[in-house]
Protein backbone atom coordinates (compact mmCIF):
# COMPACT_ATOMS: atom_id res chain seq x y z
CA UNK A 1 0.00 0.00 0.00
CA UNK A 2 1.29 3.60 -0.79
CA UNK A 3 1.05 6.27 1.22
CA UNK A 4 -1.91 8.49 1.55
CA UNK A 5 -1.64 12.18 2.41
CA UNK A 6 -4.53 13.55 3.51
CA UNK A 7 -5.40 17.18 3.43
CA UNK A 8 -6.57 19.36 6.14
CA UNK A 9 -9.93 19.55 5.25
CA UNK A 10 -10.12 15.69 4.87
CA UNK A 11 -8.57 15.55 8.04
CA UNK A 12 -11.30 17.60 9.95
CA UNK A 13 -13.95 15.46 8.09
CA UNK A 14 -12.91 12.13 9.80
CA UNK A 15 -12.12 13.86 12.77
CA UNK A 16 -16.07 14.97 12.59
CA UNK A 17 -16.96 11.70 11.41
CA UNK A 18 -15.74 10.11 14.34
CA UNK A 19 -16.85 12.08 16.98
CA UNK A 20 -20.15 11.86 15.52
CA UNK A 21 -19.98 8.07 14.82
CA UNK A 22 -17.78 6.09 17.03
CA UNK A 23 -16.52 4.28 14.19
CA UNK A 24 -12.98 4.73 12.58
CA UNK A 25 -11.94 5.72 9.78
CA UNK A 26 -8.85 4.49 7.06
CA UNK A 27 -9.15 7.01 4.30
CA UNK A 28 -11.28 10.33 3.32
CA UNK A 29 -11.61 11.63 0.20
CA UNK A 30 -13.43 14.80 -0.84
CA UNK A 31 -14.96 14.78 -4.41
CA UNK A 32 -17.04 17.74 -5.50
CA UNK A 33 -20.12 17.03 -4.65
CA UNK A 34 -19.73 13.54 -2.09
CA UNK A 35 -17.56 12.51 0.42
CA UNK A 36 -16.10 8.80 0.17
CA UNK A 37 -15.12 7.48 4.08
CA UNK A 38 -13.09 3.95 3.78
CA UNK A 39 -14.37 2.90 7.45
CA UNK A 40 -12.11 -0.06 9.62
CA UNK A 41 -13.11 -3.34 8.60
CA UNK A 42 -15.89 -4.05 11.12
CA UNK A 43 -16.67 -0.23 11.94
CA UNK A 44 -19.39 0.04 9.30
CA UNK A 45 -22.39 -0.35 12.12
CA UNK A 46 -21.28 1.99 13.91
CA UNK A 47 -20.47 4.28 10.93
CA UNK A 48 -24.42 3.89 9.66
CA UNK A 49 -25.68 3.65 13.26
CA UNK A 50 -29.11 2.38 14.27
CA UNK A 51 -31.72 3.17 11.54
CA UNK A 52 -29.44 5.58 10.13
CA UNK A 53 -29.03 7.44 12.38
CA UNK A 54 -25.44 8.53 12.49
CA UNK A 55 -24.51 8.14 9.00
CA UNK A 56 -28.13 10.89 8.50
CA UNK A 57 -26.11 12.78 11.18
CA UNK A 58 -22.69 13.67 8.93
CA UNK A 59 -25.10 13.95 5.82
CA UNK A 60 -26.62 16.95 7.70
CA UNK A 61 -22.85 18.43 8.89
CA UNK A 62 -20.95 17.67 5.55
CA UNK A 63 -24.10 18.83 3.43
CA UNK A 64 -23.04 16.30 0.80
CA UNK A 65 -23.56 13.23 -0.62
CA UNK A 66 -21.58 10.49 2.08
CA UNK A 67 -20.70 6.99 0.60
CA UNK A 68 -19.15 4.59 3.04
CA UNK A 69 -16.72 1.47 2.03
CA UNK A 70 -15.26 -1.03 4.49
CA UNK A 71 -11.86 -1.51 4.22
CA UNK A 72 -10.49 -4.88 3.57
CA UNK A 73 -6.52 -6.03 3.90
CA UNK A 74 -7.87 -8.70 0.62
CA UNK A 75 -7.73 -6.48 -2.37
CA UNK A 76 -10.87 -8.85 -3.73
CA UNK A 77 -12.71 -8.24 -1.11
CA UNK A 78 -11.90 -4.22 -0.87
CA UNK A 79 -13.40 -4.03 -4.32
CA UNK A 80 -16.37 -6.05 -3.63
CA UNK A 81 -17.07 -3.39 -0.69
CA UNK A 82 -16.44 -0.64 -2.96
CA UNK A 83 -18.95 -1.27 -5.15
CA UNK A 84 -21.70 -1.09 -2.76
CA UNK A 85 -25.18 -2.17 -3.58
CA UNK A 86 -23.80 -4.02 -6.66
CA UNK A 87 -23.58 -7.68 -6.52
CA UNK A 88 -20.10 -8.44 -7.40
CA UNK A 89 -19.64 -12.18 -8.59
CA UNK A 90 -16.00 -12.12 -8.65
CA UNK A 91 -13.10 -10.20 -8.30
CA UNK A 92 -10.19 -11.89 -10.57
CA UNK A 93 -6.26 -10.28 -9.97
CA UNK A 94 -4.50 -10.29 -12.53
CA UNK A 95 -1.06 -8.63 -13.07
CA UNK A 96 0.44 -7.91 -16.46
CA UNK A 97 3.60 -5.57 -18.00
CA UNK A 98 3.98 -4.64 -14.31
CA UNK A 99 0.85 -3.81 -13.48
CA UNK A 100 -2.12 -4.86 -11.48
CA UNK A 101 -5.39 -5.32 -13.05
CA UNK A 102 -8.89 -6.36 -11.75
CA UNK A 103 -11.44 -7.90 -13.53
CA UNK A 104 -14.58 -7.37 -11.84
CA UNK A 105 -17.79 -9.43 -12.64
CA UNK A 106 -21.12 -8.04 -11.95
CA UNK A 107 -24.80 -9.63 -13.68
CA UNK A 108 -25.20 -7.78 -16.61
CA UNK A 109 -28.54 -5.88 -15.47
CA UNK A 110 -26.40 -4.70 -12.24
CA UNK A 111 -23.42 -3.17 -15.41
CA UNK A 112 -25.06 0.13 -15.30
CA UNK A 113 -25.64 0.56 -11.78
CA UNK A 114 -21.62 -0.53 -11.37
CA UNK A 115 -20.46 2.12 -13.59
CA UNK A 116 -22.60 4.81 -12.31
CA UNK A 117 -23.89 8.08 -13.94
CA UNK A 118 -20.95 9.57 -15.93
CA UNK A 119 -18.61 6.72 -14.45
CA UNK A 120 -18.70 7.65 -11.04
CA UNK A 121 -18.78 4.46 -9.31
CA UNK A 122 -16.70 2.99 -11.38
CA UNK A 123 -14.10 5.66 -10.90
CA UNK A 124 -14.24 5.79 -6.72
CA UNK A 125 -13.53 1.87 -7.10
CA UNK A 126 -10.46 2.77 -9.10
CA UNK A 127 -9.40 5.80 -7.06
CA UNK A 128 -9.68 3.74 -3.63
CA UNK A 129 -8.38 0.81 -5.28
CA UNK A 130 -5.43 2.31 -6.28
CA UNK A 131 -5.14 4.18 -3.05
CA UNK A 132 -5.38 1.16 -0.74
CA UNK A 133 -3.98 -1.62 -2.82
CA UNK A 134 -2.40 -0.49 -5.82
CA UNK A 135 -4.17 -1.84 -8.37
CA UNK A 136 -3.90 0.09 -11.53
CA UNK A 137 -7.69 -0.33 -13.43
CA UNK A 138 -10.90 -1.97 -12.76
CA UNK A 139 -12.40 -3.72 -15.52
CA UNK A 140 -16.43 -4.79 -15.23
CA UNK A 141 -17.53 -7.38 -17.30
Amino acid sequence: MSEIKLSTEELRYIAMFEQTTGAEVRDCIVDEDRIIYVVEAGNMGAAIGKNGEHINKVKENVDKHVELVEYSEDPSEFIKNAFGPVAVSSVNLVNKDDKQYAYVQVSNNSKGLAIGSNGKNIDKVKMIANRHHNIDSVIIQ
